[in-house]
């Protein structure tokens, strides 16, 4: 499956721990992060990830665009709702798209541990005949 990968600033740190500790899951599928993240995922974990540009210089974009031509199979957004971003459209447009096409969308550490532990069991298995 593919999963997305992204953080604002103040959610590095998190992601990059949540990543240390579904290493073991994540490793047995193709991640796609916006380029900042995806570098400091990789430093700590060794996973491959592959990396777009930076979420603010288009990345969250190209991540849409897989999004749009499903073949993104679930994203893990950790976003800071309390610190607004000047590419807060491109924001936005992740989540709307995520809507639309039936990914499912964590945006908080509560709800990426849920999806990343349906995809260990197997229950996201229905995205491949989505696709």
């Amino acid at each position: 499956m593919n999963i997305g990968l992204i953080a604002h600033d103040s959610k590095k740190k998190l992601m990059q721990n949540f990543c240390i500790a579904y290493r073991g899951i994540l490793s047995k599928h193709e991640l796609y992060a916006t380029g900042t993240t995806g570098r400091l995922v990789e430093e700590v974990t060794n996973l491959n990830i592959h990396k777009y540009l930076a979420g603010h210089l288009g990345g969250q974009q190209q991540l849409a665009a897989q999004i749009e031509h499903n073949q993104m199979d679930m994203v893990i957004f950790l976003r800071d709702p309390l610190m607004p971003k000047p590419h807060e459209p491109n924001v936005n447009d992740v989540v709307r798209l995520c809507d639309t096409y039936n990914i499912p969308l964590a945006t908080n550490l509560a709800t990426a541990e849920l999806l990343v532990r349906a995809l260990g069991r197997g229950d996201l298995e229905w995205r491949e005949m989505y696709r």
